[in-house]
C-alpha cells in the first residue's frame, strides 16, 4: 500500500511540474478594483490552494457540528 501512495504521488508530482512548465505566459486577472499581472501557473496555484483550504474548512465544520457532545 505504501508502494502505491509511493507512485501516486510521483505521477501527481510530475503532472504539476508539467502544468508549471506549460503555462508560464502572463495573464491579467482583475481581482475587484486592481488588475492583478501573473504567470497562469502561479494563478493555478492560487486557485488550488483557495479551493483545498475551503474543503478543509468546511469538513472540520461538518466534523465539529457530528462529535459527540460532552455531559
Amino acid at each position: 500500500m505504501a508502494r502505491i501512495k509511493l507512485v501516486a504521488i510521483l505521477v501527481l508530482a510530475v503532472l504539476a511540474v508539467i502544468v508549471v512548465l506549460q503555462n508560464t505566459q502572463a495573464v491579467e486577472t482583475r481581482l475587484l478594483f486592481a488588475t492583478v499581472t501573473m504567470p497562469r501557473a502561479v494563478l493555478l496555484l492560487v486557485a488550488a490552494v483557495i479551493g483545498f483550504a475551503l474543503g478543509v474548512l468546511s469538513s472540520l465544520a461538518v466534523l465539529k457540528r457530528k462529535a459527540p457532545k460532552p455531559d
